[in-house]
């Protein structure tokens, strides 16, 4: 239905501009013949006044007559539309051959009526989507502000974190702000209030963010987002260096890998990227817990240790990769390299958990990939 609806448009179109062209070209052409027909009329004035059929006070009348049809049709011709010359003409003919054969053979090559319907159809599901989740913010915060209670804390981190994911902002602030007045506000509440307040000024720190880290660093000194935004702040009073020396001080004092230190690390990269420094690496900081699995090194280091040292190195490490998983749960070769871990360990649950998240992703991979094969042997072998 589609091209027939495309072509009957650009048949449509085209005959209309046939149309056109067939009558202005008549047009043309009766106006071309008017200044020949008034020298016709002065011509057979003239024969009569040499005959004295026509006396001179009536030949002067028709003279100034004929004179006037011709100053009227003179302003008509300049006042009308321009003619098209027959090379514009030729023209526009090709270009109403032309405009729609290339346009419906680069669609029928590149184009696909198919895509924007899908594409609509996901909009569409979108906006019913997030007018959901709308619904039901506005339900949580009547809900919220009509408890005689004022409504739990719980209630109002909730809803200032579906106002983040909303890009409200302002709202988001409102909530925590709420929360953060009261006793039992904890250093989590005021840094979530900071990095509201500094989302909703387009990445800035404000006093009034500014003091709000500041509480959370009063309430817990080693929460990651206290480094985050000071840092932050730092950078933007024109001292690069002191953010950069900040964060990796804190990373310098952690006791083992967590995942808020990817971010650190990031964040001291690109400010350190415009102050010259080197890029610094996770490995510097957790080298046996950052969860990234021993290397040759590694490996070679644990023999040299006790058995007692050895458990605990191999122990840490395979947490670390537990905890980095939860956090990237698509890594294939990372299941595996679990589930090989917790074997040797003697740890079976763990080993099928991780077996079968590895067998789970590996189930659209072809026949010849080995990981396919090693996934399901080991469930097999587990089992019996």
């Amino acid at each position: 239905m589609i091209w027939i609806f495309i072509a009957a448009l650009a048949l449509g179109s085209m005959g209309f501009l046939a149309l056109s062209l067939r009558g202005k070209t008549a047009l043309d052409s009766q106006e071309d013949s008017f200044p020949a027909i008034f020298v016709d009329q002065m011509a057979e004035l003239e024969r009569d006044v040499a005959r004295g059929v026509v006396s001179a006070a009536d030949a002067d009348a028709a003279r100034i007559e004929i004179k006037k049809n011709i100053l009227r049709q003179a302003q008509k011709a300049q006042s009308g539309p321009l003619v098209a010359t027959r090379g514009s003409q030729i023209g526009l003919w090709i270009a109403i051959l032309f405009v729609p054969v290339a346009a419906v053979g680069y669609y029928s090559q590149f184009g696909n009526p198919a895509l924007s319907r899908i594409a609509v159809a996901e909009q569409k599901k979108a906006r019913e989507e997030n007018a959901r989740i709308v619904a039901l913010t506005g339900q949580l915060k009547t809900r919220l502000e009509t408890d005689a209670e004022g409504g739990p804390s719980d209630g109002w981190m909730l809803l200032g974190q579906t106002y983040m994911r909303l890009g409200r902002f302002g709202d988001a602030a409102a909530s925590f702000r709420i929360v953060s007045d009261r006793e039992d506000a904890t250093s989590a509440v005021f840094s979530m209030l900071t990095e509201a307040l500094v989302a909703q000024e387009n990445g800035i720190i404000t006093p009034a963010a500014e003091a709000a880290i500041n509480e959370a660093a009063a309430r817990d000194a080693s929460n990651p987002a206290v480094t985050y935004y000071r840092a932050l702040a730092l950078q933007q009073a024109g001292m690069s260096a002191a953010a950069h020396d900040l964060i990796v001080a804190r990373l310098d004092a952690a006791d083992g890998y967590y995942p808020w230190m990817d971010t650190l690390v990031a964040q001291a990269n690109r400010i350190g990227d415009g102050i010259g420094r080197d890029p610094i690496s996770l490995a510097r900081f957790a080298p046996m817990l950052s969860g990234r699995g021993p290397n040759a090194e590694d490996v070679a280091a644990a023999e040299e240790m006790s058995p007692e040292v050895r458990a605990a190195f191999i122990q840490s490490m395979v947490e670390g990769l537990a905890d980095r998983l939860q956090d990237e749960p698509e890594d294939l070769d990372g299941w595996l390299q679990l589930g090989r871990a917790y074997t040797v360990l003697g740890n079976v649950q763990g080993a099928k958990d991780a077996y079968q998240n590895a067998a789970a992703l590996s189930v659209e991979l072809p026949q010849t990939d080995p990981r396919k094969a090693i996934a399901a042997q080991a469930l097999e072998s587990l089992s019996q």
